[in-house]
């Protein structure tokens, strides 16, 4: 069927939002702030919104709109959002939806992944029209367990960052020192055979950087900023651990407010 013989009867555009402010996209009652105004920016109709903070961090939401819905899952540890807008009809303006998302997020990359027509009607009524095919398009695991195991991996390290970090906790040596034990403890890396805490100091920040060395090669290292209350947190270890399991665990080690990180498998 061509284009000029059929209407659809929705727009569906995913768009993927890249190098996002971590904090905004931490904060349910901002997320959901921003995506009233840009549902409203665009033309539509807003009819109400729901937004779930889940703990310790990310941020699902929907707005519902007169012409369909706006909707959103947020990754701050990834400094990355995943944005739906379906409408129907042609009074949404769908380039000023995503330009305001994107200058609110404070996104650095914008990437409109899929455009889809939704229901094809015809002379004949509706058409059974796949918009996407899944033969044509790349399955990636869902799981780092899965990716570990497929590429028989040597190592795995998780990079971790840690924001708004508890004042008084960072400024105690003692305490540092027993929380990353039981952070190590936790994710079964093996025992410590050294561990050292060592003060550093700079122009215009301070603080301590540390490392514990695990007999079978695995590690935990990094430092603490006093200045940014930033906790930078290295996780390498030989076996595999969940890395959101390790972020959640530093997270609350340094009782921050939320986290960031990066992962990558060794082979």
């Amino acid at each position: 069927m061509s284009n000029e013989s059929g209407v659809a009867l929705g727009r569906h555009v995913t768009v993927e939002y890249y190098d996002c402010s971590s904090e905004i996209l931490a904060d349910a009652k901002k997320m959901e702030h921003i995506f009233v105004a840009a549902a409203t920016a665009s033309g539509a109709t807003v009819l109400g919104s729901h937004f779930h903070d889940f703990q310790p961090q990310g941020v699902s939401g929907f707005v519902i709109i007169a012409e369909s819905h706006f909707s959103v899952h947020a990754w701050p540890e990834h400094d990355y959002a995943a944005v739906d807008i379906f409408t129907c009809g042609e009074s949404i303006d769908f380039q000023m939806a995503m330009d305001y998302l994107r200058d609110a997020l404070k996104s650095e990359s914008m990437i409109v992944s899929s455009v889809m027509s939704r229901g094809i009607v015809g002379n004949n009524g509706i058409e059974r029209m796949v918009p996407i095919y899944a033969a044509q398009t790349n399955t990636y695991a869902l799981a780092w367990r899965t990716r570990f195991d497929s590429v028989n991996a040597w190592g795995i390290v998780c990079t971790i960052d840690v924001h708004d970090c508890e004042e008084q906790l960072i400024h105690n040596p003692d305490a540092v020192l027993h929380a990353l034990t039981e952070v190590s403890a936790e994710l079964g890396l093996s025992a410590v055979a050294a561990s050292k805490l060592i003060p550093f100091a700079k122009e215009g920040d301070s603080g301590f950087n540390f490392c514990f060395l695990m007999s079978d090669g695995s590690r935990l290292s990094g430092n603490l900023s006093f200045g940014s209350r930033c906790a930078y947190v290295d996780v390498f270890s030989t076996r595999f651990f969940e890395p959101r399991h390790a972020a959640e665990l530093v997270l609350q080690c340094f009782r921050g407010r939320h986290y960031r990180m990066q992962v990558a498998v060794r082979r």
